[in-house]
């Protein structure tokens, strides 16, 4: 059994060991010496503590030698290698179940060994070649375990993500047509927790498998606003600071409310160690463990058993209470990492019992996103503000999400009902699931391009990206270097030329008048970033606005050279090259293949 973090190994052992089953966990050489809950179940643990075993006595006597003396003898330490080899062979071969991350599984220890069943959990959250190792060791059965709605692979390389490393071997195989089992019973969350992420994220789909009465702790005297709904927004004004790195940013209120929520929880009967910080900023992170250990009003090391952390160690976990502090406090640049909806949905998803999250909410409302989150919540009159000991509901006005394509295709609804400013009707948009949604840094896709595969087998939608990748500039290809200023001019003559050109030759039979207006639309028409419905009308008829290159869109290499069902453009800026090569159909017949 596989993940990609050490963290979401250690969750699996444990659960497996928990359950009588014969588990070994296997680290990497180099986190041998790092300190493990599960530091009992590791292989290393177990050759070292065989002093019991008779037909180990032998190995024992030459490990307490080499811890005296730092070293052994020539022949004294072969016979120790190959002893130990041994022993960690025998180990290994007698366990049910060995656990190690899914780059581990290319360990020297595990070359010799065959695996017919091979499960890689998060695998969502792996790139393809990391879950290719613990494929090639004879796996007959593989079970991909993973949600395409919450963190996808962290890729560095923004050129890498291009060429599509950061889509993973779960998402690539629902493209190509396997048929995912989608578990539409959550057994971890409060129903008051799971109703807004299931509507938003799974389409209203997921379905309860406790009870309100089973997750209420009645030792825990914690005073919700609403008693029935265990969750609250606590209006935090604050305004964040970059921290000391220069590279993350912080927010000393809510710090300060961080930790008096937690103090509170404690108070009422809480358990530190089910209590969580999520934040997905470095820098607030480092300043809240250091304000807690610094203004604790409990015993300290109550709070050292307080884990804060950021939303990528806490997926596929879960604590009792969570606790999410947002940050971002500012006018005008943006809330960054809080824009991820992957990333609200771990965050929204890991407590059990309670969430309490802290933010600005004049801030927040300005995102759709967030302002569908905060008008669920204040409808139920969870947005609140004031003294833990005295909460009162909070009269703050949201202001108006911003009108994007973002909003239009992710949120239920989203802002298509509402009147733009200047009274003019909304654009509709072709309705689209959670994988129609694209990030703000997306370049929106021609009309006609989303209709080729509208969904995926089992109701699925196809996934989309939340890596924050750049795309390409107009007319640009994925990896192609930046051209020089005189290159771009000679370019921008070029295109000017030829579209005056084919400006003429549309307009010709018409009176001077329909031509004058024809050219004057083509000639004011922009694209707007995201909101491309006027270029997506004219798309669908053929017509190019006036200097753009259809040669970088994907539905232009589609229509050309016709593409085959089910093939994503969204993570494979590259395949325009493809396409000119005529090797798509040889790379999705390796696809298939694996």
């Amino acid at each position: 059994m596989c993940a990609p973090s050490n963290v979401a190994v250690d969750q699996l052992a444990q659960k497996i060991h928990s359950t009588g089953i014969k588990v070994v966990r296997l680290c990497a050489k180099s986190r041998e010496s790092v300190a493990s809950s599960v530091e009992f179940l590791t292989l290393h643990y177990l050759v070292r503590h065989l002093d019991k075993l008779v037909d180990k006595g032998e190995l024992y006597k030459l490990q307490l030698l080499k811890d005296e003396q730092g070293e052994l003898s020539a022949a004294d330490e072969k016979k120790y290698k190959q002893l130990k080899r041994e022993t960690e062979q025998e180990i290994l071969h007698n366990a049910d179940v060995i656990c190690c991350t899914c780059v581990g599984a290319g360990d020297s220890r595990l070359s010799q060994m065959r695996f017919r069943q091979v499960l890689i959990d998060e695998s969502t959250q792996a790139t393809e070649p990391e879950c290719l190792i613990p494929i090639v060791l004879g796996a007959k059965q593989l079970v991909l375990v993973g949600d395409h709605c919450q963190l996808g692979p962290v890729v560095m390389s923004k050129k890498a993500a291009r060429a599509g490393l950061s889509q993973s071997l779960f998402e690539r195989l629902v493209v190509l047509g396997v048929r995912p089992i989608r578990l539409q019973v959550q057994y971890r969350m409060h129903p008051a927790l799971s109703e807004w992420p299931s509507n938003t994220f799974y389409e209203g789909s997921l379905q309860n498998g406790v009870t309100a009465n089973e997750r209420i702790q009645h030792f825990v005297d914690f005073q919700w606003p609403v008693p029935e709904k265990p969750h609250f927004f606590y209006n935090s004004l604050g305004q964040e600071e970059i921290s000391a790195t220069g590279t993350s940013y912080l927010n000393r209120t809510e710090a300060s409310n961080v930790e008096k929520v937690v103090t509170q929880l404690l108070r009422c009967g809480a358990v530190p160690s089910q209590i969580g910080v999520i934040t997905p900023y470095e820098g607030q992170r480092a300043y809240i463990v250091s304000y807690m250990s610094r203004n604790a009003a409990l015993r300290q090391a109550l709070y050292q058993e307080v884990e804060v952390a950021s939303v990528d160690s806490f997926q596929g976990r879960e604590k009792d209470y969570i606790i999410v502090s947002c940050v971002r406090s500012n006018e005008h640049q943006g809330i960054g990492f809080l824009n991820d909806p992957r990333r609200l949905n771990v965050a929204l998803t890991r407590a059990k019992y309670g969430v309490v999250i802290l933010g600005n909410p004049k801030v927040l409302s300005k995102h759709p996103l967030w302002n569908n989150l905060l008008t669920h919540l204040k409808e139920s009159d969870c947005v609140v503000e004031g003294p833990l000991n005295d909460l009162q509901t909070s009269m703050v006005q949201f202001h108006r999400p911003r009108s994007n394509y973002y909003a239009r295709r992710f949120l239920p609804g989203g802002n298509m009902e509402q009147q733009p400013e200047g009274g003019a009707a909304p654009q509709q948009m072709p309705e689209m699931g959670m994988a129609g949604m694209l990030p703000e840094t997306e370049v929106a896709r021609p009309a006609g391009f989303g209709q080729q595969t509208p969904s995926l087998p089992g109701g699925f939608q196809q996934p989309g990206h939340f890596a924050g990748v750049e795309p390409p500039l107009y007319g640009q290809s994925a990896g192609s270097k930046p051209q020089s200023q005189r290159q771009r001019k000679k370019s921008a003559r070029d295109k000017k030329a030829s579209s005056q050109q084919s400006q003429q030759s549309q307009t010709e039979g018409y009176s001077p008048m329909e031509s004058s207006l024809m050219s004057e639309g083509l000639d004011n028409l922009t694209l707007s970033g995201l909101s491309q419905d006027p270029f997506d009308a004219l798309s669908a008829h053929g017509i190019a606005p006036s200097g753009f290159d259809f040669k970088s869109q994907d539905d232009s290499a589609s229509q050309s050279q016709g593409v085959p069902e089910g093939f994503d453009f969204k993570s494979q800026d590259t395949a325009d090259e493809m396409m000119e090569h005529n090797d798509t159909g040889s790379l999705l017949d390796d696809a298939a293949g694996l």
